[in-house]
């Protein structure tokens, strides 16, 4: 019988739930625990490991796991506890929730995570690190405009100098990574060529979404959550909403969607059809995301850089 784990992760510690043992083990999540546990589920051989995406307390594990060739797939919070309200378990415990991964990782036998190399873990922390320090500084780029005591003006254009030699440190080391892989490097020139997308974005979507090229167009738009959602029942026809995916991806496309909109002469003509169709403007823009997207992805698919007379 195959065995599927649930991994419940806290902090301090995590607890395992195995669906043929229907065993309950917790291990410390530190170091020394984390190679307990992956001794045990290395013993175990399960079908697969399912966890939760739990803004980093996974990262370690899920590492150790995947370098022990153990089958891991990281989900989305979300779907853990749709699954618990469809199966009627409303409590929630750890143990509880070890114990519903499990049954969801046995049920719907999500797919595995690729494995991340040392490179690319180490360009999504740039990234992410980057997207945090711009936010630290439009907030006191913020203040100052509320500032009138030249002690505080002095603080904050100190604080904002700060933020700036940061931003370029990390871009620096972002750009010497690319520069030092020729597959990135080619991904990154190709993105550039297409008008509205400039190097900070062509390096996040290398980084965050490295899928691109490697799905087809329906794929690449569930997966960052621009795909229209149908809301159908009997005679009644809902309107199509969008949703799900990767929502830091699609907040960090916004503005180069906007620029495209403006600049990008097929986006352009696309975006402008849209609204006299009737479509909002909000409508229109996550159309003309979802279509920069599948722009992109064939692009990076047949490694060939921009042509309006294809897109």
């Amino acid at each position: 019988m195959k065995t599927f784990v649930g991994i419940d992760i806290a902090k301090a510690h995590v607890d395992l739930f195995d669906t043929i043992t229907e065993t309950h083990v917790q291990f410390e999540n530190h170091s020394e625990g984390i190679g307990r546990c992956t001794e045990y589920l290395v013993s175990l051989g399960p079908q697969l490991i399912v966890m939760e995406s739990t803004g980093g307390y996974e990262t370690s594990l899920a590492i150790a796991l995947q370098s022990s060739e153990l089958p891991v797939a990281v989900i989305n919070p979300r779907l853990a506890r749709d699954f618990g309200r469809a199966s009627g378990r409303l409590a929630k415990t750890d143990r509880i929730d070890a114990m519903l991964l499990a049954n969801y990782a046995a049920t719907m036998n999500p797919p595995e995570r690729p494995m991340r190399d040392r490179k690319s873990r180490l360009m999504k922390a740039l990234v992410a690190r980057r997207h945090q320090l711009l936010q630290m500084r439009s907030a006191e780029k913020n203040r100052s405009e509320h500032s009138h005591d030249k002690t505080i003006a002095r603080s904050i254009r100190a604080i904002t100098t700060m933020f700036d030699r940061e931003l370029k440190k990390i871009e620096e080391q972002l750009k010497t990574i690319i520069s030092d892989s020729t597959e990135l490097s080619q991904k990154v020139q190709a993105l550039i060529s297409v008008p509205g997308i400039a190097e900070t974005t062509a390096t996040m979507l290398v980084t965050e979404v490295p899928e691109l090229g490697q799905l087809n167009r329906r794929q690449i738009a569930a997966l960052i959550g621009v795909a229209p959602i149908n809301r159908d029942s009997g005679s009644f026809r809902g309107k199509r909403m969008t949703g799900g995916g990767r929502r830091r991806v699609r907040a960090r496309l916004f503005m180069p969607t906007l620029v495209a909109c403006h600049h990008n002469p097929v986006l352009k003509i696309f975006y402008q059809r849209l609204l006299n169709q009737g479509k909002s403007k909000m409508t229109a823009l996550v159309a003309v995301m979802r279509k920069m997207l599948t722009i992109l992805n064939t692009m990076i698919a047949k490694k060939e850089e921009w042509n309006p007379n294809l897109a």
